[in-house]
């Protein structure tokens, strides 16, 4: 990791992540490490068991840990609840996000009815379309376009080759990560058996919008489809990794977290603060209750009750999903066995006959 070029002391770091310093507060730190590769003047993180031996091998000068681990000689400590998310916290610190100046740069393009705010940032390439608004300090970057009447809230981030399709709606600091697209058509077609050219499937057309609420991360290559009618909605704070498909008409609650490959048919509804694994795939119509958790790859079919684990497909109870596959197993061994009580009994059936 590149290190900043300005060191700051140890006890200011603690006292940013609000931890308690088991060390010298004047120790320079230059930069943060992972534990193996962390070296003098660096901070490292050790949140978890399984890296105990890294943790006790680490090089580092500083390592955040929990609240209840004990001194370790020739490393400072830094006792925080949570010793990811102050080394997040610090990683902000040493890195913060760079801006661009304010401006329309030549190049891009905004269309005459268009409304840029002067604090806004729109990069060669990127364009704004007839009626689109572009909040205060957001960057467009190249490739990125707002359609038609779309609104883009303040401190907004769209990587190149981002797409606001036309009067979707997006809150404050919300991130659309490269290639995204939000608001292309729902998958929706009628079949019709009397086409003018013999049957086809009908496109119903998508009339409606998708809404980003405040504070939520999108993904690379991920895709929001704009609702039938009405809308697809997205609460506040909710990230989606990359390659993730949410379909038309659907509602993530606030606070939810949706990983990569992970696909919601439409009209689905997930809850608040429901966390839907890798390549996890929702049917449509139904509904995963609030902090509910599905397991990767799990297909689910039915509505999942608030707070219920789930995992296997179709999805079932996670502590059932654990026994049936610790069971899958021993399938082999229980054929086999099956296959020799049968011969034994069909041998003493012999024997009783005669």
């Amino acid at each position: 990791m590149q290190t900043p070029s300005t060191p700051r002391r140890l006890g200011e770091l603690a006292a940013h992540v609000g931890g308690e310093l088991l060390g010298d507060p004047e120790q320079l730190i230059h930069g943060l490490n992972g534990l193996e590769e962390a070296g003098p003047g660096d901070v490292s993180f050790y949140g978890n068991l399984r890296y105990r031996r890294q943790f006790e091998a680490s090089r580092a000068s500083a390592v955040l840990v929990g609240t209840d681990t004990p001194p370790r000689d020739g490393v400072a400590l830094v006792r925080v609840p949570n010793p990811h998310l102050a080394y997040a916290k610090l990683l902000a610190l040493f890195h913060p996000p760079s801006r661009p100046s304010p401006g329309v740069r030549p190049g891009a393009w905004v269309h005459p009815e268009a409304t840029v705010h002067p604090e806004a940032v729109v990069l060669p390439g990127a364009s704004v379309d007839r009626g689109a608004s572009v909040g205060a300090r957001t960057v467009l970057y190249p490739g990125a376009y707002v359609g038609e009447h779309a609104g883009v809230g303040d401190d907004c981030i769209l990587y190149p080759n981002v797409t606001v399709r036309e009067r979707c709606i997006l809150g404050a600091r919300v991130i659309l990560h490269a290639s995204s697209v939000v608001g292309a058509d729902g998958f929706g077609f009628a079949f019709n058996p009397e086409g003018a050219e013999g049957p086809e499937h009908f496109k119903i057309p998508q009339v409606g919008i998708v809404r980003i609420e405040d504070d939520v991360e999108v993904g690379a290559c991920t895709c929001i489809d704009r609702a039938t009618v009405g809308e697809t909605v997205v609460g506040r704070g909710t990230k989606l990794d990359n390659l993730v498909q949410i379909a038309h008409n659907v509602k993530v609650g606030p606070l939810s977290l949706i990983c990569a490959q992970a696909g919601v048919s439409g009209s689905a509804e997930i809850g608040t603060g429901v966390v839907l694994a890798g390549q996890v795939g929702v049917v449509g119509h139904i509904r995963v209750g609030d902090l509910a958790k599905v397991g990767a790859q799990s297909g689910v079919a039915h509505d999942v009750e608030d707070g219920q684990v789930v995992s296997g497909s179709p999805a079932v109870p996670h502590r059932d999903w654990l026994r049936a596959s610790a069971a899958a197993g021993q399938v082999a061994d229980l054929l086999k066995e099956v296959r020799a009580l049968r011969r034994r009994v069909e041998t003493l059936e012999k024997e009783k006959g005669e």
